[in-house]
């Protein structure tokens, strides 16, 4: 990979996930990489303490955004990102994902004509409910590089009348960020101990999407589930700050008696989890992803998904409701059997190497740049 300038990519993100997933990213683009935090879901829990954890830089925060609504938190990331790309412009912009901060980062490029990376391209739901929908496609619509995790996004993104020439599948960064940071196994075995589990005898839950959570029957309905299932073996449930003051809003804390509750888990600590559940019931797309390289199966509680890929053999995807147990059941019915065959399934999103992969485009992408800069400079 040809080097770079020092600060010359900025990597703009807002949430956790987009933490995870382009940390091994910024590792390997080194001094180049120029780390701005939109503040989207900013706070010790979610964010600050995974930059420790995960061995990043303090990022460039903006101010304004976190906690707003939809558009303000859209258009006050603009307005700053818009600010620093003025003072300092960089030679590309990478943004991952689907995310008010990703979006914002793209529309900011586009705005002071700067070559933009989208990681994770061609994600599509088809699902215009979800706000993220509309971000993705969007953001596919304005980069100039569409790092695509499989070929049926690219197959995507070329129905929709993206030139091939623009796309790249690279895998999926997440495949090297469950690896890099899933605990060993001696203190795998520590953890689960201290929480009076056994391997492959409990399930981990989560629930954090709006549909779920701003719903009161839905949410109502998965903790019944979820509640249901802790009758017939452990489930625990790390729980989002934004979920629990729902779940308190609603007067639903009593379906929380029998299940284990835990706090906002660290990375290495929600893996060490995912590794050894017997189960795993969950609303996020980035557990869809991570279970695929753990060889978990996955109860998917949602009205859609983007990442088709898993539902193949690792998931299986329902709406809030009995539909959750009965899918649970199903899948732990399998045993030791079914957990061994997930395991000798590859993930369907790539083999480890997607980060190097993305880097090297967007050393070429920002030499591209500089190449015209001269080329302006010298006419």
């Amino acid at each position: 990979m040809k080097t770079l300038p020092a600060r010359s990519v900025a990597l703009v993100l807002g949430t956790r996930p987009e933490l995870v997933k382009l940390a091994e990213l910024i590792r390997v683009l080194g001094p180049a990489a120029r780390v701005v935090h939109t503040g989207q879901h900013y706070d010790e829990e979610l964010s600050g303490s995974f930059l420790a954890e995960l061995g990043l830089p303090e990022p460039e925060y903006l101010t304004g955004v976190g906690g707003q609504p939809r558009a303000v938190q859209i258009a006050a990331a603009l307005h700053g990102l818009d600010g620093l790309f003025e003072a300092e412009p960089p030679l590309a912009v990478v943004v991952q994902g689907d995310t008010n901060a990703a979006l914002a980062g793209a529309l900011a490029a586009n705005a002071r004509d700067l070559p933009l990376v989208h990681v994770e391209a061609g994600l599509r739901s088809h699902d215009r409910a979800m706000p993220e929908e509309h971000n993705r496609v969007l953001i596919d619509r304005l980069a100039d590089v569409l790092c695509a995790a499989t070929p049926d996004n690219r197959a995507l993104l070329l129905a929709e009348g993206v030139p091939d020439e623009r796309i790249a599948v690279t895998g999926n960064p997440v495949v090297e960020a469950v690896q890099d940071h899933l605990p060993a196994a001696p203190e795998r075995t520590l953890l689960l101990s201290s929480l009076g589990l056994r391997p492959d005898g409990y399930v981990l839950a989560t629930v954090h999407r709006p549909e779920n959570t701003d719903d009161e029957p839905a949410l109502a309905a998965v903790l019944h589930e979820l509640a249901q299932l802790a009758r017939e073996l452990p489930v625990v449930l790390p729980l989002h700050p934004r979920t629990r003051a729902r779940v308190e809003a609603a007067g639903l804390l009593p379906l929380l008696d029998g299940v284990t509750v835990l706090p906002p888990a660290g990375y290495g600590t929600f893996l060490a989890l995912a590794r050894h559940a017997a189960l795993i019931v969950s609303d996020s797309g980035g557990v869809q992803e991570e279970t695929t390289v753990l060889g978990r199966p996955l109860v998917v509680v949602r009205n859609s998904t983007e990442r088709p890929e898993s539902l193949a053999d690792f998931a299986e995807l329902v709406d809030p409701g009995p539909g959750i147990g009965a899918a649970a059941r199903r899948r732990l019915a399998e045993g030791p059997q079914g957990l061994r065959r997930l395991a000798a399934l590859p993930s369907p999103y790539g083999d480890g190497t997607a980060s190097r992969r993305i880097a090297a485009l967007i050393a070429e992408l920002a030499a591209a740049r500089t190449i015209r800069q001269d080329h302006a400079m010298a006419a």
